[in-house]
């Protein structure tokens, strides 16, 4: 069933996936049993979800694994900003949910990224990226946030808003402020406008 699936849907499902792994992972709600999840669906997606774009058994394979191992984390501990503004953005401008989950989250992790502690350190490493334990805080974040950016481009979706969005204007519950207890900082409506408009350059 999943090899009929196009690319861009694939790519798109996937990186959804891959936004409730890193959401789930950063949330205040986190603890020892969902950080299991998140980290392992993290690792099985980022060396998966090429390879199921490309349509090989093992990449479906893959995907198939680390998007109900990110499930089964998230489920318990909710997700975050991303996927707050990804919901309203792929209403609002008919694009996949996960299209606009995945070009939001770079930014939503860098902005995330002073409340995470060292956990984008096991980001970054599960994504494959190497010498981490060597690397300042600044350093192994931004490493996360390329590391993410880098998938995203290479399964083929588009990198800024600009990818979705036709005209210079939002709409307005994309401003409203995040009261949820999952996100790890609550963004206050400029705020959210300018995370916006940083992804629309």
């Amino acid at each position: 069933m999943m090899s009929s699936m196009p690319k861009g849907l694939t790519a798109a499902t996937g990186m959804d996936a891959l936004t409730h792994a890193i959401e789930g992972y950063i949330t205040k709600g986190a603890w020892e049993l969902s950080d299991m999840f998140h980290i392992k669906a993290i690792e099985i997606i980022s060396r998966s979800l090429r390879a199921a774009v490309n349509n090989e058994p093992v990449g479906r394979e893959g995907m198939a694994l680390g998007q109900y191992v990110a499930g089964m984390g998230f489920s318990n501990v909710g997700l975050g900003v991303d996927h707050s503004m990804a919901h309203t953005l792929s209403a609002y401008y008919d694009t996949p949910h996960g299209k606009a989950c995945a070009i939001l989250l770079p930014t939503v992790m860098a902005y995330n990224a002073p409340y995470t502690g060292e956990k984008y350190r096991d980001i970054a490493a599960a994504m494959g990226v190497k010498g981490t334990e060597n690397m300042t805080r600044e350093e192994y974040r931004k490493a996360a946030v390329d590391a993410v950016r880098q998938l995203s481009e290479d399964v083929g979706i588009p990198t800024t808003l600009k990818g979705i969005v036709k005209r210079r204007t939002f709409p307005p519950s994309l401003s409203r402020p995040m009261t949820t207890p999952a996100v790890p900082v609550t963004p206050a409506t400029q705020v959210l406008r300018t995370l916006s408009s940083s992804t629309n350059r």
